[in-house]
């Protein structure tokens, strides 16, 4: 519990501590820590003989400050703020503050741990630990192949549909955040692999309103991301890979391998479909010819063995 002087008002943090339990479904240890976060904002405003509601930037960033002088880690910073930023979002949700102070508050540089990526090697032997003589082992292969050769997210991997495949152009139609479509290059090995698992949806019984999802479950509805997450789990373990493996450890695979390939760094960037580069600018200097070209030439499944 935090207690502060009657100057501030316990409904307010109590209400907060409410929404962080029950609307939040946070943990009873994540909530303690964004309280903790919200208990050095009081302190500082108390210094200061301020009311969370009156917060300005400056006050924020003198807090910033504050830490720093302390000898508080970056990191250790970063957590504090993102706890106020999050204090202060459920203020404006509550109509307690018309104005954010923390819009343009930022965070200490704390320098971006890389995500891990695998090797070509790893990633062939996580498709070959797959049970090809198992009902979902064919698809299991295909879900492999888009993944690494279309650097999908694992949302836009199950929402996959048959209006969104152009095969024989060596395309497919990708749903991405905010609902914005882009058209991705797709290798000949993920297609390949993809037209030996329609074969075998072709005996699933699809449930209604399934019929243009591509990769159905066995009960014949759309796969969820949880299960992607777990069969690409078993698949490391099964390959002996030590790394945290999941969906996105093929998308950034895919990326990786394009530019360390050689491949152009913006269209790389397209086709992962990264907000940073959708702008009118960009998009007058790529086409679906270029990228295409791209993916061929660089791709390792587009590398003819020797």
């Amino acid at each position: 519990m935090i207690n502060f002087s009657c100057d501030f008002p316990n409904d307010l943090i109590n209400d907060y501590r409410s929404h962080l339990l029950l609307e939040k479904s946070l943990s009873k240890h994540s909530v303690a820590a964004y309280m903790d976060d919200v208990s050095k904002l009081l302190s500082h405003l108390e210094t200061i003989g301020k009311q969370p509601e009156d917060v300005v930037l400056e006050d924020l960033q003198e807090l910033l400050i504050t830490l720093h002088e302390m000898g508080i880690h970056p990191r250790s910073q970063a957590r504090i703020i993102s706890g106020i930023k999050s204090f202060y979002r459920y203020l404006e949700l509550e109509n307690r503050i018309k104005k954010n102070p923390t819009e343009l508050l930022e965070s200490p540089k704390i320098g971006l741990k890389l995500p891990e990526f695998l090797t070509l090697d790893e990633i062939n032997a996580m498709i070959a630990a797959i049970d090809l003589s198992l009902p979902e082992g064919q698809r299991n292969k295909a879900i492999l192949e888009t993944l690494y050769s279309c650097g999908l997210r694992v949302s836009e991997l199950i929402g996959l549909r048959f209006s969104d495949l152009y095969l024989d152009e060596g395309f497919i139609k990708v749903h991405g955040k905010g609902n914005k479509e882009r058209l991705v290059p797709i290798s000949q090995t993920a297609v390949k692999e993809i037209q030996w698992y329609l074969l075998d949806r072709n005996h699933i019984a699809i449930k209604k309103g399934f019929d243009d999802y591509l990769f159905l479950s066995r009960r014949g509805t759309s796969l969820s991301r949880i299960m992607i997450f777990h069969l690409i789990k078993e698949y490391a373990e099964a390959a002996g890979i030590r790394k945290n493996v999941s969906p996105h450890t093929f998308r950034h695979s895919f990326a990786t391998h394009l530019l360390e390939g050689g491949a152009n760094l913006r269209a790389i960037q397209a086709m992962l479909g990264h907000e940073k580069i959708t702008t009118t600018e960009i998009y007058t200097h790529l086409d679906r010819d270029f990228l295409r070209s791209e993916i061929l030439m660089y791709h390792p499944r587009n590398q003819k063995s020797h």
